[in-house]
């Protein structure tokens, strides 16, 4: 299986038998942390890997889920830099089912005080991951997602790569499964909308997601070989929407 395949059958895991890994396994994730482009590449990021085998740390709040791993995720600070955590996180994420091991995104907010930061960066993102002690895939059915006819306003009959692509973002993981995006679908072009909600929590959560969300795009994009440019469309940018915000707009070449 590969990390495209896994967008479509990844299960999110909340138990886990509390077994160790390789260390060949564990270096191949912190490897592959290093060859993923940024959506912002200028925007510096580090991993760090926490062993919990022996439920030695307390790397969450109560009502955290317990894994054998933690995988920490910090991030200069910066316009955009949570989104950017969420898109190099997701595929992580997949790398890690593709080599057939659990995993759940956390919301970094519920780690502990002394954990925040390194390195002068902040912490963005955590990844609960194992062994897990039940099934870490799942059919494609039995995902709880908005239909598209939730997710889209279609202003053009869309080709079967933009219905690819657009099920691959329907499949993206989000905190509380909020599902925040909403689509406006062209030809060969997309704009992304959010549904505009209140706080400043809620509103890197969001990012967060959406940068899961935009992963999920590019690796389909770079499976079905197509060339996909997120821009902002100042038109778009500078109008007012009363229950949506604009995020970004996806162009789509052959």
């Amino acid at each position: 299986m590969n990390i495209y395949e896994a967008i479509f059958v990844r299960r999110s895991v909340h138990s886990y038998r509390m077994e160790a890994i390789s260390n060949a396994t564990l270096e191949s994730i912190q490897n592959y942390h290093r060859e993923v482009q940024g959506l912002f590449g200028k925007i510096d990021t580090e991993v760090s890997i926490v062993d919990n085998c022996r439920s030695q740390h307390k790397i969450l709040g109560l009502f955290g889920i317990k894994a054998p791993y933690y995988l920490l995720i910090y991030s200069e600070e910066g316009e955009k830099a949570a989104m950017n955590v969420g898109y190099i996180m997701q595929q992580i994420v997949l790398h890690i089912c593709s080599n057939g091991l659990g995993s759940c995104i956390v919301n970094p907010t519920t780690a502990k005080k002394s954990l925040q930061r390194r390195n002068g960066k902040q912490l963005y993102g955590v990844v609960a991951f194992g062994k897990s002690s039940g099934a870490y895939l799942r059919k494609v059915t039995e995902a709880r997602r908005l239909d598209m006819a939730r997710l889209c306003v279609y202003k053009d009959k869309p080709r079967l790569w933009m219905k690819q692509l657009l099920e691959a973002a329907r499949m993206a993981p989000s905190s509380l499964n909020s599902q925040p995006w909403r689509f406006v679908v062209y030809d060969n072009r997309l704009h992304i909308f959010s549904k505009s909600r209140n706080g400043d929590k809620m509103k890197m959560l969001d990012e967060i997601n959406f940068g899961i969300m935009f992963a999920n795009m590019i690796v389909v994009a770079e499976e079905l070989w197509l060339d996909v440019d997120l821009i902002t469309l100042e038109e778009i940018a500078q109008k007012t929407f009363p229950n949506n915000r604009y995020v970004l707009s996806a162009i789509l070449r052959l």
